[in-house]
């Protein structure tokens, strides 16, 4: 599995500009720091910049060796004459428009589609991206509908004929992995925000079945939105909004423990979910390789087996399962 060799790993939102825009040479940077420092599985989408991220990334990794992809499905994208600057909040997105289509021929055309800007011949895993997500509009019975009834047929020919390896969902809910598994096989799911120091629905609600069903996680969003790598900070953001006085008391909670044991917060952020098996990689994203070199310390640091003792004596978090 991906945990034996790619227990942290790269995501490319940022590099698209989400957000914010960011230079050409800052892309590189981060990127080249990444692989400079042993990180080999990266994670991209058509969803980020319309395909710039993984154009930039498929012009990183070209020529290089022992490299993991994981890419997804579920938007294609066809051109705009007439693009806005900022395009769900990518400020260096290419000049294309989105529509989700889950049917046999949307995820296929997807998946071609990704090669192409990739420019690379294959893809190690293939997620179906936001499925079953009330904010992007796809909680639906008419987009479960075209997953199961002809897009699930696209995946399993896809992993059949050897041109990707592993296959599952890129979501940000609970409810469509509890929804999903058990109706295809899937290998992997990467999950955000839903197994961190401050929401750990994944483990309460999912960890039986995924044992059941022999399928392991793809961790990102641990900071979730950011609070905990800025700490309970005026402004501080939790799940994409600004955090409530019920989180920011949590996160207060959680510092004041972890600062008795001269821990920083996103040490602990980081590594909380590589403690469960269950977890086959944390994935972080950066626009600033500086950034990205302290996540990279942070998360090889020794922490004390008292502070999780502690985390799990005060309610903050359960045992690793």
């Amino acid at each position: 599995m991906l945990k034996e060799i790619h227990r942290l790993s790269l995501g490319t939102s940022a590099l698209a500009g989400l957000y914010r825009p960011i230079t050409r040479k800052a892309v590189d940077e981060v990127l080249n720091t990444a692989w400079d420092h042993g990180i080999r599985y990266f994670d991209t989408a058509p969803h980020y910049g319309n395909g710039a991220a993984e154009g930039l990334l498929g012009d990183f990794l070209r020529g290089k060796q022992d490299w993991v992809i994981s890419t997804k499905v579920g938007r294609v994208l066809s051109p705009d004459r007439n693009p806005p600057a900022v395009v769900n909040g990518f400020h260096n997105a290419w000049p294309f428009k989105q529509k989700f289509d889950f049917t046999y021929d949307g995820i296929m055309r997807s998946f071609e589609h990704s090669l192409q800007r990739l420019g690379l011949s294959r893809i190690d895993i293939l997620f179906v991206h936001d499925i079953g997500d009330p904010d992007a509009g796809t909680d639906t019975i008419e987009h479960r509908a075209q997953l199961l009834g002809s897009g699930v047929k696209a995946l399993e020919e896809l992993k059949s004929n050897g041109d990707i390896k592993s296959l599952g969902l890129g979501v940000n809910t609970v409810e469509i992995c509890e929804d999903m598994i058990g109706k295809f096989d899937m290998d992997l799911i990467l999950l955000a925000g839903r197994y961190t120091l401050l929401d750990q629905s994944a483990k309460v609600r999912l960890f039986p079945k995924l044992n059941e069903h022999n399928i392991r996680l793809v961790i990102g969003g641990v900071f979730n939105s950011g609070i905990l790598a800025t700490g309970s900070v005026p402004g501080a953001h939790y799940n994409y909004a600004p955090a409530s006085e019920n989180i920011l008391t949590r996160v207060r909670r959680i510092e004041e423990i972890c600062g008795a044991h001269g821990v920083d917060l996103p040490a602990a952020a980081l590594q909380y979910p590589d403690q469960s098996p269950l977890v086959a990689s944390i994935l972080i994203g950066t626009t600033k390789a500086s950034s990205l070199k302290r996540n990279l310390e942070q998360f090889g640091s020794q922490l004390p087996l008292e502070l999780w003792a502690d985390l799990r004596d005060q309610g903050v978090i359960g045992d690793p399962s």
